[in-house]
């Protein structure tokens, strides 16, 4: 009776620790060390001794993004390989630029969820809720305003107005990962059998060779 006691007192005090662990950094800051060969989730810490102002500096959001591209946007990023002083902290940004009727395609962050502020023009912004509802929840936006798209779930923006427009997004993670859609689905390494995607997508076969010459 006795040795069950021990083991379940045992038990309970595993449980515990792990349901209180602390998942948040235990030191002041853990400035990226982008040449060590540690491999940690995250990267490893540089000597604090040698950090300095410019491991928590970035100068750059204030430049205008180049948009003439197929998509007409540009994220310029502020992650932690810009920004080492991010490392551990779980934050990040970005500044996206839209030419007129410009889009940031359809894309989700697997680590983050996304809050955007529109800094210039008006953009109609969406996400699509997970199956099997698949909705469409979409709204345009001016200056000022602010939306947020929940961690992994696939959204967008598009640029609705006759001039450039300017956005910021903020990330909870210093490394949010981005897959885009199309991208994926069309332009993987190797890509995946056109007869996978025309069932998927059901078309012919020939569409989506189409599109993976694309990417």
């Amino acid at each position: 009776m006795m040795a069950s006691r021990v083991l379940l007192v045992g038990l309970t005090a595993l449980l515990f620790s792990v349901v209180l662990a602390d998942h948040s950094p235990l030191q002041d800051f853990c400035v990226a060390d982008s040449g060590s060969q540690v491999l940690v989730n995250g990267l490893s810490c540089k000597d604090s001794n040698v950090v300095q102002a410019n491991d928590f500096f970035f100068s750059g959001l204030h430049l205008l993004g180049n948009t003439s591209n197929p998509v007409g946007s540009r994220v310029t990023p502020v992650m932690v390989a810009q920004l080492p002083g991010l490392n551990t902290l779980g934050i990040s940004m970005v500044r996206i630029d839209y030419a007129p009727w410009g889009i940031n395609p359809p894309h989700t962050h697997p680590r983050a969820t996304e809050i955007l502020t529109i800094l210039e023009g008006t953009l109609e912004v969406g996400f699509i809720t997970s199956n099997p509802d698949n909705r469409l929840i979409t709204k345009v936006l001016s200056k000022g305003d602010v939306f947020v798209f929940p961690v992994g779930l696939v959204h967008f923006q598009r640029n609705v107005g006759k001039v450039n427009a300017v956005a910021i997004g903020a990330l909870s993670s210093q490394n949010p990962g981005v897959i885009t859609i199309a991208n994926t689905v069309f332009g993987s390494k190797p890509a995946i059998a056109a007869d996978v995607l025309a069932k998927a997508f059901q078309v012919d076969s020939g569409v989506i060779n189409k599109l993976q010459s694309k990417f």
